[in-house]
């Protein structure tokens, strides 16, 4: 990673912050390599409707704004809007998630984005952190709605490479839903496992507290980053 200083970091503190957008994250992440759905940033309800013609039908809408890091919990569920294959649909939950805002008094947008098929595949977290006594530390796992359920997940010191990263997968409970269950297509392992060793070089590079992919859509096509939160480290 050639530039020392990526431009999503550098916004975010070039404004203070210490929390990037969902939209930044995910730039982020595309610039060490891992896939995102297609997305735009929207400032209001017509450029949303405009961005989902573009990207093409079904689309998400979720809050974009540092301020939200919990978006589906956000404004008593307003803040993600999945599966709209119209524009009025997509007018309506853009509305809904603006005059949340502007209740609440934050600065916000609405991130538009391709619809991903769940059903495809099986929902991975990636993530990274900065510990106090290990120094940068990448983790991988069960992810979506069942992190916290089963807390199956394996860790390692970053960086790592992506031999180590697959030996990381690899130790997972949920590696049999990975290597297909019942007939079920088998994910790409060697991708995640890339995926995985990219985020450790992104918590081992730069001043990132904490980086959270949850979900990672692993199928047998390769994997793809469905959400993105990253808190900077304190100056």
């Amino acid at each position: 990673m050639s530039d020392p200083t990526p431009e999503p970091i550098a916004a975010a503190r070039e404004d203070g912050r210490q929390t990037l957008t969902e939209a930044e994250g995910k730039r982020l992440l595309a610039s060490a390599g891992v896939e995102t759905p297609a997305f735009e940033v929207c400032a209001d309800a017509d450029a949303a409707v405009e961005a989902a013609g573009d990207i093409g039908y079904p689309v998400v809408v979720k809050v974009s704004s540092p301020a939200v890091t919990h978006k589906s919990e956000w404004a008593d569920g307003v803040g993600v809007a999945v599966g709209l294959d119209a524009e009025a649909a997509v007018r309506e939950a853009a509305a809904a998630i603006f005059d949340a805002a502007e209740e609440r008094g934050i600065d916000a947008d609405v991130l538009v984005e391709e619809a991903a098929d769940l059903d495809r595949g099986t929902e991975v977290i990636v993530g990274g952190l900065r510990d106090p006594s290990f120094g940068p530390v990448v983790l991988t796992g069960l992810g979506g709605v069942f992190t916290e359920i089963f807390e199956d997940t394996s860790h390692r010191i970053a960086p790592i490479d992506r031999a180590e990263a697959r030996a990381a997968i690899e130790e997972l409970q949920a590696v049999a839903l990975l290597e297909g269950y019942r007939g079920s297509d088998p994910a790409d392992i060697d991708a995640l496992a890339a995926t995985v060793a990219a985020v450790g070089d992104l918590v081992s590079e730069y001043p990132i507290a904490e980086l959270d992919v949850n979900p990672v859509l692993a199928t047998s096509d390769g994997v793809i980053a469905l959400d993105a939160l990253v808190v900077l480290e304190d100056r």
